[in-house]
């Protein structure tokens, strides 16, 4: 059994063929307009997405947590990559919430002649794969790897949905100096919430008063999140799902370190260290 029997192959970059299609990538990419009051959350798969459309859900609100309690977190940030994403982003009004998790090179051509802001969210790709392994396990959509090992050698090659890790984040990276994009990593929005929460806010030009702040971040948290029907995937049932909650699984950083070997962590590393080598190490805030 290989990922790659699952896959197609779009201008060098791997996708699902269960639900995902060259036909729509090129329309996204060609036609697709970003407008300049969107904002678009874009991460590699597994890396803390869900949480930060929830922080930008609660600062749109003020913190109010009818919207997030009412609405199901892909249709208020839809993934624009998505049929039925594109589909509701093209009729929504006003100030859109966007989603993706696509390369630099597949993106809506729109956006870079836009002021739409872009925010980019990456994280350790070592808690990144673990996470990626659980989550695999917990659909009903994807060969499954048998092992974490198995997981770990398919995501090395990149022959997993979205593509390499690696030429990921080397392409979103070469924006870091643009006013319209933020880079953040899941490691400093865990460390420190607050401080990374007032910064999106800044980004954003939204000024928020202290008590609506205490309520973004009250109402972002795992805890919260996790219980919340409209933001843990539970409502999708057993057509997708082989158990409920399988976005919501631990919410930290560091869990490698319970499922990698030695071995495993020491031969990634010297992959990220070849892969990496061309970018300054403080991108990377992790370990």
């Amino acid at each position: 059994m290989v990922m790659s029997d699952n896959l197609f192959w779009c201008e060098g970059t791997p996708f699902p063929k269960a639900h995902y299609s060259p036909e729509l990538l090129r329309k996204v990419q060609e036609e697709f307009v970003v407008k300049d009051e969107d904002v678009v959350t874009v991460t590699y798969p597994k890396s803390g997405t869900n949480w930060l459309i929830e922080i930008l859900c609660l600062i749109q609100s003020r913190g109010d947590t009818n919207w997030v309690r009412s609405v199901p977190i892909w249709d208020r940030s839809p993934w624009i990559e998505l049929e039925a994403g594109l589909a509701l982003a093209n009729k929504m009004e006003g100030p859109r919430l966007l989603t993706s998790h696509l390369p630099i090179h597949l993106f809506p051509k729109s956006f870079f002649s836009s002021k739409a802001k872009v925010i980019y969210l990456m994280r350790n790709p070592k808690d990144m794969i673990v996470s990626r392994y659980f989550f695999w396990n917990a659909i009903n959509w994807f060969n499954k790897p048998y092992s974490l090992e198995q997981c770990l050698e398919w995501s090395m090659e990149g022959k997993v949905p979205y593509g390499s890790w690696f030429d990921h984040i080397h392409g979103w990276v070469s924006m870091r100096e643009r006013e319209n994009f933020l880079m953040l990593s899941y490691e400093e929005l865990k460390r420190g919430t607050k401080r990374t929460v007032e910064k999106i806010c800044q980004f954003l030009g939204k000024k928020v008063e202290p008590e609506e702040l205490d309520l973004i971040l009250e109402n972002s948290s795992f805890e919260v999140m996790k219980e919340n029907k409209m933001s843990n995937y539970s409502m999708l049932g057993d057509t997708y799902l082989v158990h409920k909650n399988p976005l919501i699984r631990k919410g930290i950083t560091g869990d490698w370190k319970n499922h990698f070997t030695v071995a495993q962590a020491e031969a990634f590393d010297k992959l990220f260290q070849e892969k990496m080598a061309d970018l300054p190490r403080e991108l990377f805030p992790w370990e």
